[in-house]
């Protein structure tokens, strides 16, 4: 029993990253039926401005704010300088994908060229072999804690803004019914735009505490990348909380899957859940079939 218990702690700990990925493709996606494959890109720019802060003896408390602000600022960026420009040329859902994989191979390029590829460890505040115990024999390490407080914290107020407040509104009407916002007077390209810089904040935020697991380097947000996307998908990409609940979910069955199974079939078992996924409930776990006007 401990055991089972251990795996779920751990797997939470890492869902609630997971979640916070999916939550950025969720907000893009609900309000602009983009799949920002850039997505991950982005958080690995931010982690590595936050690296070469760390590096020059920046506080991390100067170093974390900084990195979330420019992956806002880079993602509002291309946004307005590449996006809008082609939707106002009429270019197609598929031809703005394509956009955002041209925004990943670039920022690929851009890291390799500036950081380099040989892969360094990332300094944190919080220590990944310090560990706390939780119940009897299941214990959490402090990075794992931290990174479970905040996943959870940040996804509860991002719930909260978009359900509770003027802004909020202003993204759900957005993301429902874009014509019907623009004749009520709502800045839909700011609200927009806003989507986006909220969802690169996100995913930095998830890399800065994912890059101390992890070696840093250009490629490290890949595999996080798709598997906030499976959670995405299993709780629907509709869905915020949809996502939450996806990306639990993934991090648990992952870690059991770890650990009663094998290894290797952790890193396969996001893809397995595409599939099934895809297959039974197309729409996600709390998603909802897009219903549009033709």
């Amino acid at each position: 029993m401990s055991q089972f218990l251990q795996y779920v702690v751990s797997g939470l700990s890492i869902g609630a990253l997971y979640a916070l990925v999916a939550l950025g493709l969720v907000l893009i996606y609900r309000s602009t039926r983009i799949l920002n494959f850039g997505h991950g890109d982005v958080a690995t720019v931010g982690t590595f401005f936050a690296f070469t802060l760390l590096s020059h003896n920046y506080a991390w408390t100067i170093a974390f704010p900084l990195a979330l602000i420019l992956g806002a600022v880079l993602a509002m960026v291309f946004y307005f300088v590449v996006l809008i420009p082609a939707q106002r040329r009429n270019a197609t859902q598929l031809g703005q994908i394509i956009l955002t994989v041209g925004l990943s191979l670039i920022f690929q390029g851009l890291v390799s060229h500036f950081w380099g590829t040989e892969p360094q460890s990332f300094p944190f505040p919080l220590s990944d072999t310090r560990t706390w115990k939780v119940y009897q024999d299941v214990v959490i390490s402090e990075l794992s804690l931290g990174a479970l407080v905040i996943g959870l914290i940040v996804s509860l107020f991002l719930f909260l803004l978009v359900q509770k407040t003027r802004l909020g509104l202003a993204m759900r009407a957005t993301s429902e019914n874009l014509p019907a916002a623009q004749t009520l007077g709502i800045p839909t390209r700011r609200v927009l735009s806003l989507s986006w810089g909220l969802a690169a904040f996100l995913g930095v935020l998830a890399g800065i505490f994912l890059a101390p697991a992890l070696l840093l380097d250009p490629f490290f947000m890949l595999e996080p990348f798709l598997k906030g996307f499976a959670a995405a998908v299993l709780g629907g990409l509709n869905s915020l909380p949809g996502a939450i609940v996806g990306g639990l979910i993934l991090g648990v069955a992952e870690s059991l899957a770890g650990g009663y199974v094998t290894v290797a079939f952790k890193n396969t078992l996001a893809f397995v859940v595409i599939i099934v996924v895809l297959l039974i409930r197309p729409e996600g776990l709390l998603g909802k079939e897009f219903i549009e006007r033709v």
